[in-house]
């Protein structure tokens, strides 16, 4: 490998590592925030016991998400300083307004929160989790909207003197069509993540018996968001798909291993693809189910890889403008596959618990705990599509990825850095699996919300 493919790679290990603590974040914080209401409404202490109880797992899976952000950040200067300083004046406006606003209001009312239990009147206090919630959604906001950007450059002027990218309207890089749709795709997921996390760990107490009651109030609550976030996602999506036919057609035929220009266009279900030749060896397609996803007509026109070749050949000079077909191609559908099967595990859960009955045995059990990795496999595939499928580009359409990479690295020290980043992160993810697990076996303090000790300690965090 060279030092392009070396620096995508660890550009991709950090980035979809880091992207499994976001959504769960975004997402559990509103469940926190949902279930200390309960309790601030109601005055009943089984949501109070919630709320301790997922609140530890939800700080220490934000803990997590701060210090592997970190790293992202340092790679701009380390791996693609080409780059940063192309695009600094741009991309760098809404991270620093991440950084300033969100994170600052996150970390600030999240810090109250852990501290002010004792403190600070109930109403406040409530406030506080609430303020840190929407504090990660802006976050959210601002981070799509600067990826968005690479999607679908707008906003900016290319200086003819420095040839640097230079920043002319915020309001159009935040207002972005790819940052409109992208935003309610991601956070429509994230509650996809958190309730399918919160359902199977409330049905493995309520298989042991530990806190029934309460743990079906969390299960109930989290199969229920899980199965209004699926349907977000999918009509979400259906939108973004759309956007991305107008604004990324080379990356849709991908997505469905359209090689030509078809009108009544089939969705790919299962497809053999010979590469090299530009053409299918074995594809079963739903009939004009592509043209209806891509355009809302049976019979809509939709472009395929080797005509959007010639036309990126006669735009932007010679080159291969094809991303690596078979992984935009799987990537699109397990991402679908995984978040499908999420959804039907949340509405056979409900099902199996209607009118106070037990969600199954222990089969259901072990596939509840195994269905809180669907929407993380969901999630990090839809990352590896978004991202692998606008290749060769870096900025589409304005840098390619190879005159991104910074001129000064080297194969020894982006190898070492790999290694080192990957296996670092092995050991982080051991040790947030562990506690994940330790306090889960815990489970909620049988005391709290009683006056026979504080509200919620801080340090039992």
């Amino acid at each position: 490998m060279d030092v392009l493919d070396l620096s995508r790679w660890q550009f991709g290990i950090t980035t979809v590592y880091h992207f499994l603590f976001i959504p769960l974040t975004i997402g559990l914080s509103v469940l926190v925030a949902s279930l200390q209401t309960a309790w601030y409404r109601t005055g009943k202490p089984g949501y109070l016991r919630l709320t301790h109880f997922w609140g530890k797992l939800f700080l220490i899976n934000f803990a997590m998400g701060v210090v592997t952000g970190i790293v992202q950040e340092f790679q701009f200067g380390m791996n693609w300083s080409a780059y940063s300083r192309f695009v600094g004046d741009v991309f760098g406006a809404p991270l620093a307004m991440e950084g300033l606003i969100a994170f600052f209001m996150e970390s600030t009312f999240l810090g109250l929160w852990i501290f002010g239990w004792d403190r600070l009147p109930r109403r406040v206090h409530l406030a506080t989790i609430w303020l840190a919630s929407i504090g990660t959604v802006i976050s959210a906001y601002f981070i799509l909207a600067a990826n968005s950007w690479m999607q679908h450059p707008v906003g900016y002027r290319l200086n003819p003197v420095s040839g640097r990218a230079e920043l002319t309207d915020i309001g159009a890089v935040l207002t972005n069509s790819t940052t409109l749709v992208t935003f309610p795709h991601v956070i429509f997921g994230a509650f996809a993540t958190a309730g399918a996390f919160m359902a199977g760990i409330s049905v493995w107490q309520i298989a042991r018996d530990r806190d029934t009651a309460i743990f079906r109030t969390s299960a109930r609550l989290a199969m229920s968001v899980s199965l209004v976030a699926a349907l977000g996602v999918a009509v979400s999506g259906h939108v973004q798909a759309q956007i991305m036919t107008e604004q990324q057609p080379m990356k849709m035929a991908a997505a469905e291993a359209l090689w030509e220009d078809e009108t009544s266009a089939g969705f790919s279900l299962f497809a053999i693809g010979d590469v090299e030749n530009g053409r299918n060896s074995v594809n079963v397609q739903v009939p004009n189910g592509l043209s209806l996803l891509a355009t809302n007509s049976l019979d809509g026109a939709v472009e395929g890889i080797n005509d959007v070749q010639k036309r990126y050949e006669a735009t932007y000079g010679p080159g291969d403008y094809k991303p690596v077909v078979g992984i935009a191609y799987w990537s699109f559908r397990l991402m679908i596959g995984f978040g499908a099967l999420a959804a039907l595990l949340a509405l056979a859960g409900l099902w199996l618990m209607r009118r106070g009955r037990f969600p199954g045995g222990p089969w259901f059990t072990r596939i509840a705990l195994l269905g809180i990795g669907l929407p993380f496999l969901a999630n990090s595939l839809g990352w590896i599509f978004t991202e692998m499928g606008r290749q060769p580009w870096t900025v589409f359409g304005v840098m390619r990825t190879a005159a991104a990479v910074s001129p000064g690295a080297d194969v020894p020290s982006v190898a070492l850095t790999l290694v080192g980043f990957t296996l670092v992160y092995a050991v982080l993810a051991a040790v947030e699996i562990r506690l994940l697990i330790k306090f889960t076996r815990l489970g909620p303090d049988p005391e709290a919300g009683t006056e026979t000790v504080p509200a919620a300690p801080a340090l039992s965090y």
